[in-house]
């Protein structure tokens, strides 16, 4: 059955994980937990919106861990032209993250993690080295085997994983798709999902583990759902507030 296949290529992929990637999360989470430490904050932006759904406001996830997320919106109500191609798109034109970060609660000193399976576009780029102009670290979720097959849009040439102190690979390849089906052009199942949200639950248990032992305990959501949660949670976002943690 597909299914079975499916799920041999899934315990095959977090195997892959597990042996490459164990390391680089050990630094990730101990990057993570400097940040925490040194009063700092920790930003996620992810193209793909897989991180930042996931860790961020939920049962179980850190408080210390906030999406980053910009946008350029405009009012021009004319008559619909082609607009050209070497136009581009408008929030993934180079220069556009300096005035987002300028304008946001980014300072010298906070991580950014920006997750980007192909990490070629002008956008996660842009930000990256904005960001390290700025003086914060930049932890990269992406893909090198994609990423190292494409070319990078950017006018560096630069891709994301060019860009980071530290890169986590979701290890998905090319195109994303894990599995060959007959009669179906595309492989099925794409695979960097599964590996980035494991990727950096992992790297949060490296952060807890290292904050508790500076004596640090640091504040982890409650569901909303559960009796108090939402109460036990308004409590811990004053301290958050307060503290970082």
């Amino acid at each position: 059955m597909l299914l079975d296949t499916y799920n041999q290529y899934v315990d095959e992929l977090i195997a892959k994980v597990r042996t490459t990637q164990r390391e680089n999360i050990i630094t990730a989470g101990k990057i993570m937990a400097d940040t925490i430490a040194e009063g700092k904050c920790i930003h996620i932006h992810d193209t793909g919106h897989i991180i930042n759904s996931e860790l961020v406001n939920r049962g179980g996830g850190l408080f210390a861990l906030r999406s980053f997320k910009y946008e350029l919106t405009w009012l021009d109500p004319v008559r619909e032209r082609d607009r050209g191609e070497e136009r581009g798109i408008p929030n993934s034109m180079e220069g556009f993250a300096e005035y987002a970060v300028r304008a946001s609660n980014i300072h010298a000193g906070d991580l950014v993690i920006i997750g980007s399976v192909s990490g070629r576009s002008e956008y996660v780029v842009d930000l990256a080295l904005t960001c390290k102009k700025y003086g914060c670290k930049v932890i990269a979720m992406t893909s090198l085997e994609y990423s190292s097959s494409v070319p990078s849009r950017h006018s560096s040439g630069l891709r994301l994983f060019e860009c980071a102190d530290v890169v986590l690979d979701n290890c998905a390849p090319v195109a994303e798709g894990m599995i060959p089906v007959e009669g179906i052009e595309a492989p099925f199942a794409a695979a960097s999902g599964l590996t980035a949200t494991y990727i950096m639950w992992s790297a949060c248990a490296v952060t807890i583990e290292e904050l508790l032992a500076r004596g640090i305990t640091p504040s982890v959501y409650k569901s909303a759902n559960f009796p108090g949660g939402e109460e036990y949670n308004d409590e811990l976002e004053k301290r958050y507030q307060a503290t970082g943690f």
